[in-house]
Order: C-alpha cells, then structure tokens, then sequence
C-alpha cells in the first residue's frame, strides 16, 4: 500500500492526462454555463470554454460538490494511507474551506493543505507534496511545510482587457471605457489570498516591462535567499493566444538566463473572472 495519495483541482492547470502521469488525482471544477454544468478538463475543454466566453455566454464558476470529494477520498484510502489535498487559494474559492471541513471526519488521515496557491504555483505545490512524500514525510508534515511556505509565492498577471474586470462589478463602466481608449493594462498580483491590484500600464510592452521588473524586485529582496540556493522556481502563464505564450517565454528566458521556466495556461476559473489575452509570471519555492 503506497503511504501517501495527493490531490489537487483543476485550478493546479494539471490535466486529467498528466495527473495520471504524476501519479495524483485532480478533481475538475464545475462551470455552469447557459444553465448547463460543465467540468474543467472532462466535458469542459479550453478551446470550447474561450469561444462561450467571447460569445459572451453566462458562465458562473463553483466548487466541488462535497459528494465528488469524499466519493475520491474514500477511493484512495482503499489503497492509500494518508491523503494531502491541495485546493485553490481559500482566498479564491470556498472550496479549501469546505474541504477542511469535510477532512475533520477522517481522524487526520486527510490533510488540507490552504497555502494559498493558484495555477502553475498550485502545480508547484503538488511537485513539491509528492518530492516530501517519497522523503517519507507524513501527511501532516508536508501540509505544515507548504503551509508554513505559503508566502514563499509570487504572481503578477496583466489583463488584456478591463471588460471582464467591469462584468464583475470590480470596476465601473465608465472607468473600462476611458480605459479601453486609452490601452490601459491593468497588472494584478496575488501575494497572499486575494487577487489585488498592483499597476497600470499603456499598452502590453509596458505591461510585460513591469512585470519583469516585479518578479526581478520579488527575486533581489523578498526570496534572495531562495534564489541563491536554488529552492526558487520560475513560472510563466497565459489565456488563450499559443503564439504570444511563445513569445512571452522567449522574452522572460532572456531576461533570467539559466533559470528553467514552466510555461502553462492559466486556469478556466482565473480566465472566467479576467478574461483571455492574459500573460502572467510567477515564481515560488521548491523542494
């Protein structure tokens, strides 16, 4: 029986395919879509999803229901010892919180791991779970190590648009609008739980310079000591456009030479309530 089984959601960006692969699970998350329930990487694909959004479909997001989770829980502890979860942000969604709640009725055999991560440094949290299973650490150990990491991550996305911003309520209609006609790119970043503003930028050179030099600023002060023993990992993300994804990474290689960086799409959550063009970086702590 092997000791300890991870799980992860969809929000990591992990495929059905590559969770296989790794050796993990991933639960999907749901979509309604035009009244119709979708999941993220099973009757959801990317392609599908942009296209609903730019028809400017109604597209509400959701957690896991709670039967889904015990259902995969119960599963693996048939075969498994110990469980570490590791949900999106609880900042993000209520789904850490309802996980948390539900693993109090397993006597510690499932831990919940709320370190408040997102997309590739959510994916980074699952390589770093499975590196401190195969070290033999325990479930609660390894969810008091990357909890204890938790602010040991950084992100910085620049939007393409401010229409999704203002579908939201997060900004007012006026404001998209002198915005829209004046190229504005909003830069937001994630250091902690929430999504919260960090920049303006005219036009996406701009955007990109910016975010090039927070992540520089991020690496020379807040994680220089991670950086000097290479416990740092580099991640760059993107919604919707390959090529420009292509791009960006070619740029960020040249302005970090020798650092190794894992490029991915961003989550269908983090698309849903930011809208497609999107380029982020991040970067966060490895084992």
């Amino acid at each position: 029986m092997k000791k300890i089984a991870v799980i992860t959601d969809s929000n990591s960006g992990i495929t059905q395919t590559q969770a296989s692969e790794m050796g993990i699970s991933v639960i999907p998350m749901p979509f309604t879509i035009e009244g119709k329930v979708f999941l993220e990487g099973v009757s959801l694909d990317r392609e599908e999803f942009l296209k609903k959004l730019n028809e400017n479909a109604e597209i509400s997001t959701s957690q896991p229901a709670p039967a889904t989770v015990i259902e995969l829980w119960n599963k693996l502890l048939k075969e498994h010892e110990e469980i570490v979860h590791i949900p999106m942000s609880s900042g993000l969604s209520a789904s850490c919180e309802t996980a948390t709640a539900l693993s109090a009725e397993y006597d510690g055999k499932v831990q919940v791991v709320n370190n408040q991560r997102i997309s590739v440094t959510q994916r980074q949290s699952v390589l770093n779970a499975i590196a401190l299973a195969e070290q033999e650490k325990s479930a609660a150990e390894i969810k008091n190590i990357l909890e204890a990491e938790k602010m040991d991550s950084s992100i910085y996305l620049a939007l393409e648009t401010l229409k999704y911003l203002k579908r939201g309520g997060r900004i007012t209609p006026a404001a998209a609008a002198f915005g829209t006609v004046l190229n504005i790119k909003p830069i937001l970043q994630i250091q902690g739980e929430k999504l919260d503003a960090y920049a303006k930028a005219r036009g996406k050179i701009k955007a990109k310079r910016i975010m090039i030099d927070a992540i520089k600023s991020d690496m020379e002060k807040r994680f220089k000591d991670l950086l000097e023993q290479d416990k740092l990992a580099l991640h760059a993300a993107y919604a919707g456009n390959p090529q420009e994804a292509a791009e960006w990474k070619a740029e960020l290689e040249s302005e970090f030479p020798g650092m190794e960086i894992y490029m991915d799409s961003l989550s269908l959550s983090v698309i849903c309530h930011t809208g497609p063009g999107i380029l982020a970086v991040a970067c966060s702590r490895k084992v």
